[in-house]
């Protein structure tokens, strides 16, 4: 029986279980034995900046609050999948920083605000998480301007006078591999004479080893928030301070084989033709030359393939210690004491409100959020970026009641502005990932000199090839509204004006890009949606979106090749269709949807600088059940096809096979394509196989009458994915299943959370130009043990 016949059986079975006892309208309801904390039942704006329940919101929008987090074990982005259908997340050099949503990157959001782009740069804290809120689709005309392909926005904790009294817990987990974490909450409920509110206070520190031999993550975190309120007035800060050392990024196993995968077996071997002349490093002196003055007898460690003839030579060829041997999962690609990752950010968000006479409100918000990264990947790669947002909004809410026909309207204007700095180098050539034999450790001859240290005189290491430095300001304004008819048939109409200002120089020393450039432009976006609430628990809707947003790099800068070809803002368009649906009092609630979305991603390496379009169709389903108080069942399932649209003029690096040379002549150095339509096959449209077709995630939680005990336990499937080469390596197809437990006794609390607990064997393929070169192996059986004692 195919995955597709049972998925869908699954979803048919449970619409047809349960229309006897459709609610006769929708309404909001108190959903009682939610103990999971599954069903939203508070109006949320985070889709359209209006509040609206999830069930009259013409968007595909998961909200995952603190506690399913919790009971689901979940810790971080890439396990989001597990309650949120199309956020499956190919492995960023094993650093979960960002989502993938419908296939592409997703934009991170703090409280409504666009943060700094995080691809892989930090892991994603969760911790002081009050509610995790995911939207498939572009994110709202009032928050800004973006991509079609999804948001996920953090909303922390807060506290409020309505507690009485100052509550708080504190948290130790341990776990396998040396997991050790602790965390501290309070709240504290003030008041001063007619201004009532309170604050909330989080802390966090981990001091953890990871599943993978060599790397060492650690962070502390620190959050304070603040509401309060007098009258009409309503003050609301937030702060957020991250450090985090260690997160060091790598491309897990290289010198992939079908052997590999499939078995295990690895290819050994090195290559001695390079000496580093006892250096601990090579520099470019022991490549022959120095690429930065364009000296002829420098030799970079990769082919170009097209025409290359033998495609082979010394360098490239693997001399001493050539064989196989069977390689743990737990072993990656690392050289420990040389690859590192350093982050510092701080972000922070304030809000003043005033609800008028007639209950129209407005308020000023402001945002600011900062990044510090200095990270060096032994392979040579090093990074270095410094960002600073700041931006300011204000916004008018009002209503209009005319009988059978009631708006519901946000108008208002935003100003953003961008300052960023990205150092990177990987234009020389020394990158050649299959280089080094993970089996054994790192060697001199593998690992190039880093520009963050000092060199012996005379001897030249990387500098920075690109130096960006970047301005970007953009203006808007917006207006959103909500036009009911009868209270059941919803027209929900979006639009925003941008005008972008963009300003860049590049000081880098090998940049293959003009040295300065600058842009300014001004785009409408705008976006529609049609929903019907019918008497019987379905919500049909309809929505159409065009969307821009400008292209950036790591540390959210804008390069200049981009402003000199026009290519720094591109658009994107959406086209969903679906049903929301509530049965059973709302403990049975979820939806349906099916899109097609086309959008842009930036790709960069050796010198080619390249924005490639995407499209995207697909399904999803997402059903959240509220069986009785005791049991409740989710699942998050979806499908998709995601095309890149041809031809394909990125630069990519290529496994030896698909330049017709064996591993022991091939893994001593790399091999590229300066436009990935030269392989062949590949000329025009092709799809991105890294992505799989089908993923589903079900879920059943238990909990006691008293509340006092419980356990979660469920999986998810991935379908099998490939290599976008010709001649692919295949990835199976596997599920990994969780389980989790808790018990409490009076103010303690114990969780226990195993994941994969059936130790599944899988793979996550690596993203951008070495995706077709790499491959991380999936996490393998963890346990972690919390005690809690809440005051």
């Amino acid at each position: 029986m195919s995955f597709r016949f049972q998925f869908a059986s699954l979803v048919l079975t449970a619409f047809l279980s349960v229309p006897a006892f459709a609610q006769e309208a929708i309404e909001t309801v108190i959903v009682t034995g939610d103990r999971a904390h599954l069903i939203e039942t508070q109006p949320d704006d985070t889709a359209l900046g209006l509040s609206l329940p999830l069930l009259e919101t013409p968007r595909a929008v998961t909200a995952v609050s603190d506690t399913t987090l919790d009971r689901y074990g979940i810790t971080g982005v890439d396990t989001l999948t597990a309650i949120t259908p199309s956020a499956y997340t190919a492995s960023y050099y094993g650093v979960e920083g960002a989502v993938n949503l419908r296939g592409t990157l997703a934009d991170s959001y703090f409280e409504g605000f666009k943060r700094v782009e995080n691809r892989g740069t930090y892991t994603t804290p969760l911790g002081d998480a009050a509610e995790i809120e995911l939207v498939r689709g572009p994110p709202s005309v009032i928050f800004g301007p973006g991509k079609v392909g999804g948001l996920v926005n953090f909303v922390p904790k807060s506290e409020t006078a309505t507690d009485n009294d100052v509550s708080g817990d504190v948290t130790a987990t341990y776990g396998s591999y040396s997991k050790r974490n602790a965390t501290g909450q309070v709240g504290v409920p003030l008041a001063f004479g007619s201004v009532k509110g309170g604050i909330h206070a989080y802390g966090e520190l981990d001091d953890s080893f990871s599943y993978y031999q060599g790397i060492h993550p650690s962070h502390q975190l620190i959050e304070l928030t603040g509401t309060f309120a007098s009258g009409p007035w309503v003050m609301q800060s937030d702060y957020m301070y991250y450090h985090s050392n260690g997160d060091v990024q790598t491309p897990g196993w290289n010198r992939l084989t079908q052997a590999l995968i499939d078995n295990s077996t690895y290819v050994t071997g090195s290559d001695t033709s390079l000496s580093t002349h006892g250096k601990p490093y090579l520099t470019f002196n022991d490549l022959g030359g120095d690429p930065y003055s364009f000296s002829p007898t420098y030799a970079p460690l990769y082919i170009a393939t097209l025409g290359c003839g033998a495609c082979t030579d010394a360098t490239h060829t693997l001399d001493s210690g050539v064989g196989a041997t069977t390689l743990d999962r737990r072993t990656i690609y690392i050289a420990p004491g040389v690859d590192f990752s350093n982050t510092i950010t701080h972000t922070g968000f304030a809000e003043l409100s005033r609800t008028l006479d007639d209950g129209d409100r407005i308020r000023f918000q402001g945002f600011v959020d900062t990044l510090a990264n200095d990270r060096f990947v032994s392979y040579g790669f090093p990074a270095s970026y410094r960002t600073l947002i700041g931006e300011t909004r204000t916004r008018y809410d009002f209503a209009e009641d005319f009988g059978r026909l009631t708006m519901m309207n946000v108008a208002g204007a935003s100003y953003r502005y961008v300052g960023a700095t990205g150092k990177e180098s990987f234009n020389s050539g020394v990158i050649a990932l299959d280089r080094r034999d993970i089996s054994a450790p790192a060697l001199a001859n593998d690992i190039f000199a880093s520009p963050f240290q000092p060199l012996p005189a005379g001897q030249e290491g990387l500098g920075w090839e690109n130096n960006v430095h970047s301005t970007t300001a953009d203006a808007g304004i917006f207006a959103n509204s909500d036009v009911a008819w009868d209270k059941k048939l919803n027209l929900i109409l979006g639009g925003r004006y941008d005008a972008y200002n963009v300003r860049s120089v590049d000081l880098g020393v090998l940049p293959f890009e003009p040295g300065s450039g600058e842009g300014g432009k001004g785009i409408f976006t705008y976006s529609a949606s049609l929903n019907y609430k019918t008497d019987f628990g379905l919500v049909p809707y309809v929505t159409q979106a065009k969307d821009s947003a400008v292209e950036i790099g790591q540390a959210s800068q804008v390069l200049t090749s981009l402003l000199a070809n026009n290519d720094w803002l591109s658009t994107s368009f959406l086209n969903e269709a679906g049903t929301k649906f509530s049965f059973l009092d709302q403990h049975l609630v979820g939806s349906l949807a099916w899109y097609r979305q086309e959008r842009t991603q930036l790709q960069q390496g050796g010198g080619v600088i390249t924005v490639m379009g995407t499209r995207s169709k697909g399904a999803e389903a997402e059903i959240r059940y509220v069986m009785n108080p005791n049991l409740s069942f989710t699942l998050a399932g979806s499908l998709q096809h995601t095309i890149v649209k041809g031809p394909d003029q990125s630069f990519a690096y290529i496994p030896a096979r698909d330049a017709g040379v064996t591993p022991a002549n091939g893994f001593g150095g790399a091999y590229v394509v300066f436009a990935f339509s030269e392989l062949p096959g590949k000329a025009g449209n092709y799809e991105d196989t890294l992505i799989p077709h089908a993923v589903v995630s079900p879920y059943l939680t238990y909990t006691s009458d008293d509340q006092n005990w419980g356990a979660t336990v469920g999986g998810t499937y991935v379908s099998s994915t490939a290599q976008t080469v010709p001649d692919p390596i295949q990835f199976p197809a596997y599920v990994v299943m969780n389980v989790s437990g808790f018990l409490r006794m009076g103010p303690w609390e114990a969780d226990v959370n195993v994941d994969n607990l059936a130790d599944a064997r899988y793979f996550t393929p690596d993203a951008d130009t070495y995706a077709n070169l790499a491959a991380l192996p999936g996490v393998g059986r963890t346990w972690r043990f919390t005690i809690k004692r809440a005051f």
